[in-house]
């Protein structure tokens, strides 16, 4: 059987898949496992050994549907489920089973605060889209190789430090400076920052303003970011692709949530091998405007901000 794999964004989410992909390939080693993706998201892709060919959206669908369509696959495994999928596959006229977004159970919880989300987290919800082949969660986790030739040596690092990944694509998943400058404080050992070109300036202010930072953000691919942190003591991070990285590293995570929440089923995903007692989740409970949205936005729609700015740290 040849199956190709749908997720076009974004890093966790692409992250979170890769149970899916090596449940397939050690449980059923006759596929062929294909899987299609933008063509950003190569790198957290291309050294993963549960893959047999990567195909590349880079601009047109139109192309990537004629690529598609040479491979003649006997299955479409949708973990987007979006129009953009939608679409692809109604072109290519393959059988097709979807990931269940639970878009409704998301806008009961964010527009009428009412809870009908299963208690379940997404990795598992992908692998459900797969159980009719006979696949099972075989408890492992998630998949991050980092090439061998990717290395820190450029860079003065300290012998034993923390990480900590301050930027998130909507401000109301990450903690304001302020805040940002509390949290490092209340560490008691060297903090290494990390964070795209966007979060160097952010980066910036907080090793300015606290004595044990010291500011990458902007200076590492995401294979040394995933280097940095697989040779951390522990990680802090939002609700971001940084912390499923880190998770899928299996290192001790303090995440931190703002207008999301865990019972949307992101948190930290580990091998039931992993002992999780250091690894922490902080939020504000209790806060009847949270979640305002399963994704973020640029500002807090009721202006306070609660939900970052009453967070505690030490």
């Amino acid at each position: 059987m040849k199956i190709l794999v749908l997720r076009f964004s974004s890093i966790g989410d692409i992250v979170l898949t890769t149970p899916v992909l090596r449940c397939l390939k050690t449980q059923k080693p006759e596929f062929q496992i294909h899987y299609a993706t933008k063509k950003q998201y190569r790198g957290l892709l291309v050294n993963n050994p549960y893959i047999d060919k990567l195909h590349l959206l880079d601009g047109s669908l139109a192309d990537l549907v004629a690529e598609l369509k040479q491979e003649n696959f006997d299955l479409i495994v949708d973990l987007h489920n979006n129009l953009r999928t939608v679409n692809l596959w109604s072109q290519l006229r393959v059988k097709r089973v979807k990931f269940d977004k639970l878009n409704w159970e998301k806008w009961l919880m964010v527009r009428l605060k009412v809870n009908m989300l299963p208690y379940e987290h997404i990795v598992d919800r992908y692998l459900e889209t797969v159980s009719d082949l006979g696949i099972v969660n075989d408890e492992k986790g998630l998949d991050y190789l980092i090439p061998e030739t990717t290395t820190l040596s450029d860079f003065n690092l300290p012998d034993s430090y923390t990480v900590y990944a301050l930027g998130a694509q909507h401000n109301t998943k990450k903690l304001p400076l302020s805040k940002q400058i509390e949290l490092c404080n209340s560490v008691n050992q060297p903090i290494v920052l990390i964070g795209g070109k966007e979060d160097a300036e952010a980066g910036e202010k907080l090793s300015s303003a606290c004595n044990n930072t010291i500011n990458l953000c902007g200076q590492l691919s995401i294979d040394q970011s995933a280097l940095l942190m697989k040779n951390a003591i522990k990680v802090y991070s939002h609700d971001t692709g940084m912390m499923h990285i880190a998770a899928a590293l299996c290192k001790p995570i303090v995440s931190i949530w703002g207008n999301t929440i865990p019972e949307f089923g992101m948190t930290p995903y580990y091998p039931a091998s992993f002992d999780d007692s250091n690894s922490t989740i902080l939020e504000v409970d209790n806060l009847k405007c949270r979640p305002c949205s399963k994704i973020g936005f640029d500002t807090c729609p009721k202006g306070h901000f609660k939900c970052m700015m009453n967070q505690k740290f030490g």
